[in-house]
């Protein structure tokens, strides 16, 4: 199934990506009124340099939403949010389990309930119960109406497998971040140690390419602009592998398809 044709340059939502991966991660979410990131993985030196690379100052955020406790997505969100007053999002599990994680003091907390939608300014967020080894983790689907119709745009990834809820929940997006984390024989062959390997790999680890790949008919392509392969494991993993995954729900027009990576993330990417 092919791809939709490229979005305008200014869109109804748009997207970026401070970095992808176990070294760090961070998404940007950016609407007419609204401005926040999901997950800060980074020191407040690197959060602030790659902030600026996309032209952002923390100070511009509106919010930043915590998916789970993982010092990947969590560890550079207390010092961003005590530095410049940026108010914080998540589930009570979280909150409990990131304390522990020097997530510390914050400027202002909010907690929030998995499948209850809430908003800021003009971006509606749901966040989504997901199967991944933390207290209590998330993953959130932004919508934002447009002159003719609700656009939406999921970010899923750090999760073992897709289940039907997950499905239910973002079917039919128009951007979908959604994560490639390992080819099962490179994890198999790759430096883990056994124990971390079955955790990868198990049902409450992260996603294989071709697990990835099978949800993706579920998740549906026909409203897709942007897909975005996300939180592949530079040891575990490769891009050429990824696309080659790929490769068959693209019918061989990749045009749509970005994948993030560790160190840059991914330019703004506009959803019409």
């Amino acid at each position: 199934m092919r791809l939709p044709p490229a979005p305008a340059r200014s869109g109804v939502m748009s997207m970026a990506s401070l970095g992808s991966g176990s070294k760090g991660n961070g998404t940007l979410i950016r609407t007419r009124e609204a401005l926040v990131l999901v997950d800060c993985g980074f020191t407040l030196k690197e959060s602030e340099a790659r902030l600026a690379r996309l032209g952002v100052h923390p100070s511009q955020l509106d919010a930043v939403l915590v998916t789970h406790e993982h010092g990947d997505h969590l560890g550079g969100i207390g010092p961003l949010a005590r530095r410049h007053g940026v108010p914080v999002h998540l589930t009570t599990g979280t909150w409990l389990a990131g304390r522990a994680k020097k997530l510390g003091t914050l400027p202002s907390r909010h907690l929030i309930t998995p499948q209850q939608e809430f908003a800021i300014k003009d971006l509606e967020i749901l966040p989504v119960t997901v199967p991944h080894d933390a207290r209590e983790p998330v993953q959130f689907v932004f919508s934002r109406r447009g002159e003719t119709a609700t656009r939406r745009l999921g970010v899923l990834t750090d999760l073992g497998h897709v289940s039907e809820h997950v499905l239910s929940c973002f079917a039919d997006c128009d951007g979908l971040v959604l994560e490639f984390n390992h080819d099962p024989q490179m994890l198999a062959s790759g430096p883990y140690p056994p124990s971390l390997k079955r955790r990868v790999g198990g049902r409450l680890g992260h996603l294989a390419n071709a697990q990835a790949c099978a949800a993706l008919p579920y998740l549906g392509l026909e409203r897709l602009q942007r897909l975005v392969a996300s939180h592949l494991s530079e040891s575990n993993n490769h891009p050429s592998l990824a696309r080659e995954a790929l490769a068959p729900w693209l019918a061989d027009d990749d045009s749509r398809l970005i994948i993030a990576a560790q160190d840059s993330g991914f330019g703004w990417q506009a959803i019409a």
